[in-house]
């Protein structure tokens, strides 16, 4: 099942980096009634405050997949589908509604003005890009992730590899040759190797 753990973690940090991308992107284009016409760029951290530290999350729990243990295999399976959750929520919101809040951060910054019924007085016009659809794609792809991790994590090998194995496993294969690795996990351990 090395293939099922890979397909999971790359999963998750395809999804993560998508949504670091997205963050940085503009999502929303605003006009201004201030006489100019000004037109804002939104990016996504503006339209959904929770994106970057979420998606930077998703990057996170994606790495740490590779190398855990069963039982944390489904901790963060189900930390990622919920932060599927959350960001998919988010983006379908501002997809769909095109909420005023979700442009308040940068109207503020450029004209001072704050309150949502006063920024809304202020928008004439919001137009969207198409990074809130991808982002929604990406959230579904973690979600996707997550769902297959936690499906078929029970039947994963096991960690990564063998720098990442207890002292019980190490002591236990005793298949192969003691090698030099071996002789510093004998020291690591209180034994001399050479005795």
């Amino acid at each position: 099942m090395r293939r099922a753990r890979s397909l999971s973690v790359l999963g998750m940090l395809l999804a993560g980096a998508i949504g670091v991308i997205s963050s940085t992107q503009t999502w929303i284009d605003v006009t201004l009634a201030d006489g100019a016409q000004q037109t804002l760029a939104v990016p996504g951290s503006d339209a959904v405050p929770v994106l970057t530290p979420l998606s930077l999350a998703a990057l996170a729990l994606g790495a740490a997949l590779s190398i855990v243990g069963p039982v944390l295999r489904y901790v963060l399976g189900a930390l990622a589908l919920a932060i599927a959750g959350v960001v998919g929520v988010a983006s379908a919101q501002v997809l769909l509604t095109m909420p005023v809040s979700a442009t308040a951060a940068t109207v503020t910054e450029a004209t001072g003005i704050s309150g949502v019924d006063a920024v809304a007085d202020l928008v004439t016009s919001m137009s969207l890009t198409p990074w809130p659809a991808v982002t929604l794609l990406a959230a579904l792809l973690l979600a996707a992730a997550s769902v297959y991790t936690l499906v078929t994590a029970r039947r994963w090998r096991g960690s990564a590899g063998r720098k990442y194995r207890t002292s019980d496993d190490a002591a236990a294969d005793t298949s192969r040759p003691h090698d030099a690795i071996d002789s510093w996990d004998d020291l690591s351990r209180g034994d001399d190797p050479t005795a």
